[in-house]
């Protein structure tokens, strides 16, 4: 059960295609998360239709996905899912730094909203708390989040 509890529910929303990216890099966490955003949104009325779901192999890699996606013009959002676990060197810090940086850097530039559902965590149990555990599913969160942001969109759109 999520701990979560969304302040206004997932709007329903027509003709939206999002795609999902995770990293193959903590595969059992991430693909955990993919399915939690995969469930949300056909339960808030997409078809599997208008999912695309795609892997790379690590976090680093999400931006240029993500950039790739935008490119192509077919998507309203794109999910970016990953797991970056802290160890005992610094590269937990340049990878969380690498890909916080090129999401932001997509948002402020680019027309699409990429959702940043990287978890950057201590330990694998924080990992999996929130990839569906104690702590709900991150994934799924991401989902509601894209809505959101795609009605947003469309609401500026109008302007």
């Amino acid at each position: 059960m999520s701990s979560h509890t969304p302040a206004t529910p997932a709007p329903r929303l027509k003709d939206v295609h999002i795609a999902i990216v995770f990293t193959e890099w903590n595969e059992h966490i991430t693909k955990a998360l993919a399915e939690g955003a995969f469930d949300t949104l056909i339960k808030s009325g997409l078809t599997p239709g208008d999912l695309k779901i795609y892997t790379v192999p690590g976090a680093v890699e999400l931006t240029f996905a993500a950039s790739k996606l935008i490119e192509s013009g077919a998507f309203d959002a794109i999910i970016v899912l990953g797991c970056v676990i802290k160890g005992d060197t610094p590269h937990f810090d340049y990878v969380c730094s690498s890909v916080t940086q090129g999401v932001t850097s997509l948002n402020a530039d680019c027309d699409i909203p990429v959702i940043f559902g990287v978890l950057t965590v201590t330990d694998e149990q924080q990992a999996l708390d929130r990839a569906g555990g104690a702590l709900g599913n991150k994934g799924s969160e991401a989902a509601e989040t894209a809505l959101k942001m795609i009605e947003f969109n469309r609401l500026a759109d109008e302007l």
